[in-house]
């Protein structure tokens, strides 16, 4: 049995839970089935110790007392048992692992669209399935924020089989009520609901305007990350003849003959230079970075990014 295998099967749903959710379908259990296939490679290496690496507590926690040895910071001296005891004692500590995950994620229509037998809103589930189970094994705490053009659901951070199921049977399953993107109310409501530093994945295909204020104010109180989820043919288009391209979000209709180079040439051009420009806005705000396409691997980007994160820490 794989160990992604034996971490599903140690999630078994109880029979009843606290908040009268009921049992999980055998649709849903066909889903977490196929990550568990998909990406049980990566999930594997998270366990291996990169998801560990590359996030560190919170903090250092008082362990115990000890003898102080020659080479011993004297600053960490413990007075009060060292003159009870007549010769000097040091204070230990350990780093506190614990940390607080939120997952926030992007369900506005925009993600419905794919080009490689996968949409991008399937493919932030399954990322965002894939760091909810890296983070529960060990031992952090995991919340999650949905949002379209609203707060579509927040669940607090917590542990346990029952919370990590309501975790990920919402990602799955989740039927936006919103279709627009407003990356603004996810950032708010974040730095409302949680006090405490966390570290925070904001998963999304960030076709969204003037949200930056925002995203500057949750860096400098969270750990955030930004997950952009792109398709291929958001980049280029092939050569079809005339075809009808629909905004999502918006409605809007757009006739484009993709036998016109000047026209593929300039849309070409839009789409490089909005990414260019995303990334190098993140850069300038300190927000990490992990670009993932739908027709790619999920595992490279994230433990490459997990690898560089621990060398640079």
């Amino acid at each position: 049995m794989s160990l992604f295998a034996k971490i599903i099967e140690g999630f078994k749903v109880p029979p009843t839970k606290p908040d009268s959710e009921k049992d999980i379908s055998p649709e849903l259990m066909q889903k977490v089935r196929s990550i568990q296939i998909k990406t049980g490679h990566l999930v594997t290496d998270l366990m291996a110790g990169e998801y560990v690496s590359a996030f560190k507590g919170r903090g250092m926690e008082f362990n115990a007392v000890r003898e102080y040895a020659p080479g011993d910071d004297v600053r960490l001296i413990d007075w009060n048992v060292t003159a009870r005891m007549g010769q000097p004692f040091i204070k230990e500590f350990i780093e506190e692992r614990e940390l607080n995950v939120m997952l926030i994620v992007d369900v506005s229509s925009s993600g419905e669209f794919g080009s490689s037998g996968k949409f991008k809103n399937e493919v932030s589930a399954e990322v965002a399935s894939i760091l909810a189970f890296a983070a529960i094994r060990n031992n952090d705490k995991i919340g999650l924020i949905v949002f379209s053009d609203k707060i579509e659901r927040y669940i607090p951070p917590k542990k346990g089989k029952a919370h990590i199921w309501n975790i990920i049977r919402t990602i799955l399953n989740f039927q936006p009520e919103g279709r627009c993107t407003n990356i603004n109310l996810p950032l708010e409501y974040l730095l409302k609901v949680q006090k405490r530093k966390c570290v925070a994945f904001l998963i999304s295909d960030f076709l969204a305007k003037d949200y930056e204020t925002n995203l500057k104010l949750t860096e400098q109180k969270h750990d955030l990350i930004a997950i952009s989820i792109t398709d291929p043919r958001e980049k280029y288009l092939p050569t079809i003849g005339y075809i009808h391209l629909q905004d999502a979000e918006s409605g809007e209709t757009l006739l484009v003959d993709t036998s016109d180079k000047e026209m593929i040439k300039h849309l070409t051009f839009y789409e490089q230079k909005r990414r260019e420009k995303l990334k190098k806005s993140f850069n300038s705000m300190g927000v990490d970075t992990i670009e993932i396409e739908t027709d790619g691997s999920l595992a490279k980007p994230i433990i490459r990014y997990f690898k560089m994160r621990e060398k640079r820490h």
